[in-house]
């Protein structure tokens, strides 16, 4: 299929242009005259070259979708067609990948696909979450009340990630420009004083010494180290893809002691927002266990919440394996118990789930405040020590002269 511009006038005489995917200009002409357009003027619009580079192409992001499903089930509510809303959310879509991926559904529907399938082409954009729940809409009639509760989740999922990005943020970064500001000194400013200690003809102290052959060293070596460091990142990486490598970092991941403990909590409040809202959702719960699962983010949990799933299909209950897994606190396996006994479990999950968003924001305020400080005394620490190895030369000498 390609992409068509063009002109036309309504019943009433105005002028309307626009743009339509179509695999030609015939199959255009017939949908204009189908809305009661009468086409003037239709041409092949010009491919942009950096669309086919991957580094220039747009990406959908996960805030565009979340806008996509709330503007979709408002207008499903109102009481218009599929096939109206889609035509109408691409025409006003503003990222051209999104628009044209809409464009192509309302295709497909048109061609008679059923919207779950049509969305299941794109998982890069509708996970599978997002195909199930649409599918479970779509068979019991109640699509716009789905699409709605989507929103809601993909919005508490957003901020939840933005909060543990946050987290992750400042450590990161303060790290990176402590590396920034040691290269810079080791390499530009340290030759100067080596320079200008030369000619003092007398045994430089200890730590000025050692910061003279470190600068000496990057200064030889300097491509060699960024080549060693890009090594390391590329097989950490690799190591990571394999299945074991995941687990095993993944595991320390959760026993780290700084992190550890605040990535348990977000992986609780993960699990119980996305099972709440599948079962809520009419998903039966071994399917909604198995797509968990694969959305938990770590390979540790999706292990836990498989073994679940297995234990559940075996006629067992599902708080017994969530506590032998040692992630899930007995207090939140509790819970889930009761939901159970009472047939309230989705209820309770979601309980559970607005309960560890606010332990999540009480543990990054927490985790932020013990870094601030460590992490000012950590860069100052290091650019203070060899400001002052950099100088004891030169008091030395002060002092002799004295």
């Amino acid at each position: 299929m390609a992409e068509y511009i063009w002109e036309g006038l309504t019943k009433r005489k105005e002028e309307k242009k626009g743009e339509l995917e179509a695999d030609d200009e015939a199959a255009v002409r017939v949908i204009l005259r189908r809305h009661g357009i009468q086409p003037t003027k239709i041409k092949k619009k010009p491919k942009d070259i950096l669309e086919s580079i991957p580094f220039f192409q747009q990406k959908v992001k996960e805030k565009d979708v979340v806008i996509f499903s709330r503007q979709f089930a408002t207008m499903i509510n109102a009481g218009l067609p599929i096939i109206q809303c889609l035509d109408l959310l691409s025409a006003e879509e503003p990222n051209k990948k999104f628009k044209k991926i809409l464009q192509t559904i309302k295709s497909d529907i048109e061609g008679g696909i059923s919207l779950t399938d049509s969305l299941a082409k794109y998982p890069d954009v509708f996970d599978e979450l997002f195909v199930n729940l649409v599918a479970a809409g779509e068979a019991g009639g109640i699509l716009d009340i789905i699409l709605n509760r989507l929103s809601n989740y993909m919005e508490k999922a957003m901020k939840l990630k933005a909060k543990v990005k946050g987290a992750m943020t400042y450590p990161a970064s303060v790290l990176v420009i402590s590396i920034g500001v040691v290269v810079l000194l080791l390499y530009k400013v340290v030759p100067v004083f080596e320079d200008m200690f030369s000619g003092m003809g007398s045994a430089l102290p200890a730590p000025t010494q050692f910061l003279v052959d470190a600068s000496q060293f990057v200064q030889s070596y300097i491509i060699y180290i960024v080549a060693i460091f890009a090594v390391i990142v590329f097989i950490f990486r690799r190591y990571y893809k394999t299945k074991s490598g995941r687990l095993n970092i993944d595991r320390l991941i959760l026993k780290s002691p700084v992190f550890g403990m605040l990535m348990k909590k977000v992986a609780v409040a993960k699990f119980s927002r996305t099972l709440s809202t599948m079962m809520s959702s009419g998903v039966p719960i071994l399917d909604g266990l198995e797509i968990v699962s694969k959305t938990a983010g770590n390979k540790v949990v999706e292990n836990a919440l498989m073994d679940t799933r297995k234990s559940i299909s075996e006629g067992k209950t599902i708080a017994e394996p969530l506590l032998a897994s040692g992630i899930f606190p007995s207090m939140v396996v509790s819970m889930i118990g009761v939901g159970e006994n009472t047939g309230a479990l989705d209820e309770m999950l979601a309980k559970i789930a607005d309960f560890y968003d606010d332990e999540v924001d009480a543990a990054v305020e927490a985790l932020t405040a013990l870094l601030e400080p460590f992490m000012m005394v950590f860069l100052g620490g290091i650019v203070g020590g060899m400001l002052i190895a950099l100088y004891l030369p030169i008091f030395s000498m002060a002092g002799a002269v004295g």
